[in-house]
């Protein structure tokens, strides 16, 4: 894709999902990859499977990679990944902030910590990735590009999932007012909002048939996202055909953003 090869990028929560297919697609565009990961000691194994089968197919499409471990949520976690990738390979050019939790909990007996947790990671940790971004491009005097990959959740509330909420309603606001600010220093920020995907992390209403066809009665096009398309639609946005493309959200969700009760008439005309 046009503006890409030859391009450093950085994905945050690269090991699986989304992220894991964003940094292969940008190694099939032709750029090289820095897949960072945040590993729990009981899925360290699982976690390892995942990355060295993400490095595998970069490497297979002729990209070069490097793994950086961070907490994004974490300040001296985040210096650290992008001293690492900036020390080996001088720049990042694209930043794609895809590292993102949620915790599941009825509203009123949400423990504050957990909540806490996820605005730690989903908005301030996104914030402080792109912050690190954006101070190496202005002090390069370069251009310079961030995804950040959100949710149809910044729109549509999430009932028992009100952290995650909150922190895509932030990143909106997060994207929105970056792109506005450095629009005139050569940065581009816009984001993706995914709707129900195909991922790991969603298996147990993908591989329950009663499960999956209830999700997927609820979106317009009748089936759920691939990560590939997610990966589609980010590359789409760090590559020259959307160069004058900033502070948008692209939500590839199959319509679920459309209100889709809608669909019959049920108000008087």
């Amino acid at each position: 894709m046009k503006g890409i090869q030859g391009k450093k990028v950085l994905v945050t929560g690269g090991s699986s999902g989304i992220g894991q297919a964003i940094a292969i697609k940008f190694a099939e565009y032709g750029a090289d990859v820095a897949i960072n990961y945040y590993r729990n000691r009981d899925e360290a194994e699982a976690t390892e499977d995942a990355l060295n089968w993400c490095r595998r197919q970069v490497q297979q499409h002729g990209g070069k990679d490097i793994l950086v471990q961070a907490d994004v949520s974490k300040k001296e976690d985040v210096d650290g990944m992008f001293d690492a990738v900036i020390g080996e390979w001088g720049t990042v050019d694209f930043l794609i902030n895809n590292a993102g939790i949620q915790i599941a909990a009825d509203s009123h007996e949400l423990d504050v910590e957990k909540f806490t947790r996820v605005i730690n990671t989903n908005t301030i940790g996104a914030f402080m990735c792109a912050q690190r971004a954006i101070q190496h491009w202005l002090s390069e005097d370069k251009a310079g590009v961030i995804i950040n990959v959100s949710s149809v959740h910044q729109v549509i509330p999430k009932p028992r999932f009100v952290g995650y909420s909150v922190s895509k309603g932030g990143m909106q606001n997060l994207t929105r007012t970056l792109a506005l600010e450095y629009a005139g220093r050569k940065i581009r920020v816009n984001g993706i909002g995914p709707g129900a995907t195909v991922t790991p992390i969603n298996r147990a209403w993908i591989d329950d048939p009663e499960k999956k066809a209830m999700v997927e009665s609820h979106i317009p096009m009748g089936r759920a996202g691939e990560s590939e398309e997610m990966a589609e639609a980010s590359a789409f946005l760090c590559s020259d055909f959307a160069a004058y493309i900033t502070g948008q959200t692209l939500f590839v969700d199959g319509g679920l953003t459309l209100y889709p009760d809608f669909r019959t008439a049920w108000s008087s005309e």
